[in-house]
């Protein structure tokens, strides 16, 4: 869609200042008559600060969003909104509701909503992310009953080194670890560009692929009641929506 589309909704994104990705895919991707927007925080690398501190922030950006008629708001870090288990990802939408009196959504609770409607409990897990932020993904998934069958973490340095592995590399990378236990496969981080080879992924691996991107924008246009077709997004993009928060 172009900025001169009349939207039928609007959905909010807050993302950490760093992202260069979420952006640019949100305007591909989103379906026609969903229109993002997004809001920056400091909040990861040197920033990182821990959830009580964040919370106010994450506030008041979603009142931000709120102010351009955004419903539903996203917490759009998928590090973060695991980092703290389902209980720090509950805290996240509440702060966002009570902010907006609107409906919220984190990366984790988009990425749980996925894995329902794709009945996928067996999942392998890849992530550039360090191994400390990783390892609290695989922890996340295990407390929420999803087996990571095949997992690797890429230990890259920050945005500078996301953002410069190509989608090539991204279907090369998953392609290696292609396992027959898997119902999908999650290509984890909002910051990268799996986004752009979900369809050749998937014809490799014979199994739905998330990535962050992605399935952040079929939970936001879902919740906001755009039903339509989305190009480019994979099997998900089949599936059915994800019950209304």
């Amino acid at each position: 869609m172009t900025p001169s589309d009349a939207p039928r909704a609007r959905y909010g994104l807050i993302i950490p200042a760093s992202n260069r990705m979420a952006e640019p895919h949100a305007w591909r991707y989103s379906p026609h008559g969903a229109m993002p927007h997004v809001t920056r925080l400091r909040m990861t690398g040197a920033h990182f600060m821990a959830l009580d501190a964040l919370l106010p922030k994450v506030a008041e950006a979603a009142a931000m969003l709120a102010d351009a008629g955004c419903d539903p708001v996203v917490f759009h870090c998928t590090a973060n909104s695991m980092a703290e288990g389902a209980e720090g990802e509950a805290r996240i939408a509440a702060a966002i509701e009570g902010a907006t009196g609107g409906r919220a959504a984190t990366t984790a609770s988009a990425t749980m909503a996925a894995l329902a409607v794709l009945g996928a409990t067996r999942i392998v897990l890849v992530s550039p992310y360090t191994r400390k932020n990783h390892e609290h993904e695989l922890h996340f998934m295990a407390k929420a009953g999803i087996e990571v069958v095949g997992e690797r973490s890429l230990g890259l340095g920050g945005s500078d080194e996301y953002c410069a592995v190509g989608p090539a590399e991204w279907v090369a990378t998953m392609d290696a670890m292609k396992d027959a236990r898997a119902d999908a496969y999650f290509v984890s981080c909002a910051n990268i560009r799996a986004i752009e080879a979900i369809e050749e992924m998937e014809t490799r691996l014979d199994r739905p692929v998330l990535t962050s991107n992605q399935l952040v924008i079929w939970q936001a246009a879902r919740m906001a009641g755009i039903n339509g077709p989305m190009p480019g997004l994979g099997r998900l993009a089949a599936a059915a929506a994800p019950a209304m928060a």
